[in-house]
């Protein structure tokens, strides 16, 4: 039985020929294929998938671009920090630099018609595409009129910046034994990764979350835990006697800055330091600091 309007196989002109079986399937593979890269698209584009070239702002690379301003009050946005720095100079980055909290706790020198000013990423930016950011109030004030709305910028990472302290550490709240996480903040570069071990144990990667926490699943043990930090640049530094006590910021002597950034794919641990627990929650230390020529990022994405 043929369907209306459909010729049937032995009726095709001559002068058409026919296509052999496995042609056909070819054909049909093929359309499948095209069919699900475009609903790949489609469903990556509804879902709001990570751009696969995204990535925190790093080097010497200068970004142009627009700057607006919101005002965060006390939260410490979605990189989850007990509150903004000190000064409240601080930036929310759209999806791609933000990269999945990859970009928290870098800073940035934004540049404007009035001046510059230095500003810790502490935010995404929901409405930010990849030319625009959205300063704290008192950043925006420092490098443009704030009747202007919306200022022409250019923005740059600060690469190794110096800070106040060295690391700190947070134990998120929930964690236990059995499921390790842990926010590392004042580290000025943006982190490649965190290890961590317990008593007895070896280091163990943790993975990242997008609200800038470490986890390991299965833990590491009951504590106090070693933990290994390592920036895009390269450095390392390893911080021992963190506790299993949550939502406290933990402060060490360990710190990742140094006098010039080289970058190294296996750069030495300096001496483990030791730890002063903080009994209460602090903002991230803050420093002024100029940018420093950098060299490139380790693993930068080839886009």
């Amino acid at each position: 039985m043929t369907a209306p309007g459909t010729a049937p196989d032995n009726h095709t002109p001559a002068s058409t020929p026919r296509l052999g079986r496995r042609a056909r399937h070819w054909l049909a593979g093929a359309g499948v294929t095209a069919l699900a890269a475009v609903l790949g698209i489609t469903l990556a584009v509804r879902g709001g998938a990570t751009p696969a070239c995204a990535a925190p702002p790093t080097g010497n690379a200068v970004h142009k671009g627009k700057a607006s301003f919101y005002d965060a009050g006390r939260s410490g946005g979605n990189c989850s920090f007990p509150g903004p720095p000190a000064d409240r100079l601080y930036v929310a980055l759209g999806a791609s630099q933000y990269s999945g909290s990859a970009a928290c706790g870098s800073y940035l020198e934004v540049s404007g018609p009035k001046g510059k000013v230095r500003v810790m990423v502490m935010d995404q930016c929901g409405g930010c595409g990849t030319s625009k950011i959205d300063l704290s109030t008192e950043a925006f004030t420092r490098i443009a009129d704030r009747s202007q709305g919306i200022a022409p910028i250019t923005y740059r990472a600060v690469v190794n910046p110096p800070l106040n302290g060295g690391l700190t550490f947070r134990i998120k709240g929930g964690a236990s034994k059995y499921w390790f996480a842990v926010q590392v903040g004042n580290h000025g570069n943006p982190l490649r990764s965190v290890e961590a071990k317990g008593p007895g144990g070896g280091f163990r990667k943790a993975a990242r979350q997008s609200d800038n926490h470490w986890t390991i699943d299965g833990g590491i043990g009951p504590g106090p835990y070693s933990i290994r930090v390592t920036d895009v640049y390269g450095r390392q530094a390893t911080a021992t006697g963190i506790r299993l006590v949550t939502k406290q910021v933990q402060r060490s002597t360990a710190t990742l800055a140094s006098a010039s950034p080289t970058p190294s794919s296996s750069p030495p641990a300096p001496p483990s330091p030791s730890i002063v627990p903080s009994p209460s929650e602090s903002a991230t230390p803050t420093a002024t600091v100029e940018a420093l020529a950098g060299a490139a990022p380790l693993d930068r994405p080839h886009c």
